[in-house]
């Protein structure tokens, strides 16, 4: 049951983040879900660098750090497609 709510939470940060990115038509649910895990891994790493937690449990701020991580995730893919 863990990795069906960790797909979800994926998800729901990919969707979210393609939203406030304005890339929502591009992406379909398949690619939120790989933006919000892998948002949530380098969110997680890039609030290391600054000597916090990273993503750990399902609350507003392992949400908020995933969510900035897919976020500098979609601007990174966008700066590379130019």
């Amino acid at each position: 049951m863990g990795i069906i709510l960790w797909i979800l939470f994926g998800g729901l940060v990919g969707w979210v983040a393609s939203l406030i990115m304005k890339t929502d038509a591009q992406q379909g649910i398949v690619l939120n879900v790989v933006v919000g895990i892998v948002g949530a891994l380098l969110g997680g790493w890039l609030m290391s660098l600054f000597g916090k937690s990273g993503v750990g449990d399902f609350n507003l701020y392992s949400f908020l750090v995933a969510l900035l991580g897919a976020v500098v995730l979609i601007w990174i893919v966008k700066i590379l497609r130019r």
